[in-house]
């Protein structure tokens, strides 16, 4: 089992910068490749970005790619998705996700465990 807990959303103007944590719990941490999503009122929950089991392979949406940077400190049992210049329509809810496998998936779907969400608003 693994419990997941992220922080530090929040309100930015457009072009400003925050950094997503997750803490998760459990010995097993380091074995699982972890994911960002995200979810705009209205819209199904989609993918953000991941990274595997150590921080080796990465993979981002288009619509975040070259802005948004994910990592991973296993010795802290923690994942970050870093944004920067952050646009209106990044606006949302976002969620850390914990897959009981070393890659990581593209897909909800493909991932066992969810935090609770943290929201994020970016003002124009």
């Amino acid at each position: 089992q693994v419990q997941l807990v992220e922080s530090g959303g929040g309100l930015v103007q457009a072009g400003g910068s925050l950094r997503l944590s997750c803490a998760a719990s459990g010995r097993t941490f380091s074995s699982y490749a972890m994911g960002w999503f995200r979810q705009a009122p209205g819209k199904e929950r989609e993918f953000v970005a991941a990274i595997s089991w150590r921080g080796s392979s990465t993979g981002y949406a288009d619509s975040v790619k070259g802005r948004f940077t994910i990592s991973r400190e296993n010795a802290k049992n923690t994942v970050y998705l870093q944004m920067n210049s952050l646009k209106p329509e990044d606006t949302a809810v976002y969620y850390c996700a914990a897959r009981n496998n070393r890659w990581p998936g593209h897909e909800p779907s493909e991932y066992d465990y969810w935090g609770q969400g943290t929201q994020v608003t970016v003002s124009s």
